[in-house]
């Protein structure tokens, strides 16, 4: 049978949105239109080289707009709203003159996870989420909001363990929805891991919750370590302490992890040049398989990050395709069954964000 992918992380952005993004000016390699017309390419192009495979659909992350916890002032809500109106437009299919999606590609997005407030508390989230609400325009889009994000890799050190927060997530658990956590060991450092995994006891342990936490891109390893074979890198003090920290993380039954991210640490691939995968799917085993040993495969979820995936993987034409056969590779390696396998690719993220067809 044919395997549906579903993608648990990719972002959109049409070429006017640019001047609202937190991350933009001159010169970033993703400084253009990034929208579905150039997503579907990337996908479109490798799956037709890996049938019986099928794109089903995507999870929309939020893209870094420029905001603040406080709903006024310079940066505010609004542009974080105006970012939901925009996937209100594609998943209703009536799109704007030049933003790159059409009425037929209503059926792909699945889910989304806008940018909230959690610093805030559950005071700020549910007058946010309210006004969320508002931007969808209908009960049926709504629904497609499966949680929210709040970027801590670029936040001072402490923020997730503020009360505020931790009452933020508390309060995400009890309207079932997720919260997908980035945190960057590789370039902020493994403390903000070791925060992440106390914000977890706390919430996990002191407070009882059930939210559902998807987390992303690994965590960011430190995949630049000089690789001459697997004991090299799981010696290291640098892996030793991330497996530690991802294990600890893993011990929670509704903490998820996103099998994305990689070209954002691996050194970069040519275009030109095909990149051996068999090489590549053995230099990350060593964080692959501690991945899969904590989550196991019940946890684990395919994700694109489309298409900040481009900058380090080639570029569009193949970084998708790229991606795509190193985590087959992946779970060749790990012995997955067909069933483990479909979960990876696409049934693990319609279980933790409660995807409905």
């Amino acid at each position: 049978m044919p395997v549906p992918i579903i993608d648990s992380h990719i972002h959109l952005f049409p070429e006017s949105h640019l001047p609202t993004l937190a991350w933009h000016g001159p010169g970033n390699p993703l400084a253009s239109q990034h929208s579905l017309d150039e997503y579907r390419i990337a996908a479109a192009t490798a799956l037709e080289a890996t049938q019986p495979t099928y794109l089903r659909g995507f999870i929309f992350l939020e893209t870094d707009r420029i905001s603040s916890v406080e709903e006024s002032g310079e940066k505010g809500w609004n542009h974080a709203l105006d970012e939901v109106s925009l996937l209100t437009r594609i998943i209703s299919g009536e799109p704007i003159t030049g933003e790159g999606h059409h009425e037929g590609d209503r059926h792909l997005c699945l889910g989304v996870v806008p940018w909230a407030p959690v610093p805030g508390g559950a005071a700020a989230l549910r007058k946010y989420m309210a006004l969320v609400k508002e931007r969808t325009k209908s009960e049926e889009i709504w629904k497609k909001i499966r949680g929210v994000r709040y970027l801590v890799q670029d936040k001072p050190s402490g923020v997730m363990l503020q009360p505020e927060f931790i009452d933020g997530l508390k309060w995400l658990g009890t309207q079932c929805l997720a919260f997908d956590l980035g945190v960057d060991a590789r370039q902020g450092g493994v403390g903000q891991l070791r925060e992440a995994v106390e914000m977890m006891r706390r919430l996990y342990e002191e407070e009882k919750s059930d939210l559902t936490i998807v987390i992303n891109h690994l965590c960011k390893p430190n995949l630049r370590l000089p690789y001459h074979g697997p004991e090299s890198i799981t010696g290291h003090a640098d892996f030793l302490e991330w497996k530690t920290l991802i294990t600890a993380m893993a011990r929670y039954p509704t903490t998820y992890m996103k099998l994305s991210g990689a070209f954002s640490e691996f050194l970069p691939l040519p275009s030109s040049q095909e990149p051996d995968i068999a090489s590549l799917v053995e230099s990350v085993s060593p964080w692959t398989d501690i991945v899969f040993d904590a989550f196991g495969p019940e946890r684990v979820m395919f994700g694109s990050d489309w298409p900040v995936c481009n900058v380090g993987g080639g570029g569009n034409g193949v970084s998708w395709g790229r991606w795509q056969r190193i985590v087959e590779g992946i779970l060749q390696r790990r012995g997955l069954d067909e069933d483990q396998k479909r979960g990876v690719w696409g049934q693990v993220a319609v279980n933790a964000y409660g995807i409905e067809f």
